[in-house]
């Protein structure tokens, strides 16, 4: 039988300080909270970037005209990362822009059904640095934003782990 793998697109948001904007996903079902880039689902028959540019407007309020370069790309198989999926797998696209406050289409209550608790800018430094309960998507995520921002965009999307 053929995995049930959910599809999403995110965005690696960099404003012109190098912070990275982050969503705050509260997991019901692990009772924990992840911090990982705007963006998810593919809905069927969609193209990774219409999905990319739906959600961006609809959870931060960004509108990206350009097509954004794809940088990562994660596969993750194992029962809880997705409920009613085998696994997921994302694909990260690079978004330079302004710094601003995040503010989508979605309502609170919208976003909080999304399970999308907070928005919040983080620099390098403080993603390598924290230590509280919160987990991060990718969980070594300091590692390959301190990769691509010291070295560029690759030629390849970079394959990420957990």
């Amino acid at each position: 039988m053929p995995l049930r793998l959910r599809r999403s697109a995110r965005a690696l948001v960099l404003d012109d300080l190098d912070r990275l904007l982050l969503c705050r996903h509260a997991l019901r079902e692990q009772g924990a909270a992840v911090w990982a880039a705007p963006g998810g689902r593919i809905a069927p028959h969609e193209e990774p970037l219409t999905a990319l540019r739906r959600e961006l407007r609809e959870e931060v309020g960004l509108v990206v005209q350009h097509d954004p370069p794809h940088v990562w790309h994660q596969e993750v198989v194992g029962a809880g990362y997705a409920v009613g999926h085998d696994g997921v797998v994302n694909d990260y696209f690079l978004v330079r822009t302004a710094g601003f406050t995040p503010c989508g289409a979605l309502t609170a209550a919208e976003l909080a059904a999304e399970c999308i608790v907070g928005v919040q800018w983080w620099s390098p430094a403080e993603i390598s640095a924290y230590r509280g309960p919160d987990l991060f998507s990718p969980r070594d995520l300091g590692t390959p934003l301190r990769e691509l921002l010291s070295t560029g965009l690759p030629d390849e999307p970079l394959l990420l782990g957990l």
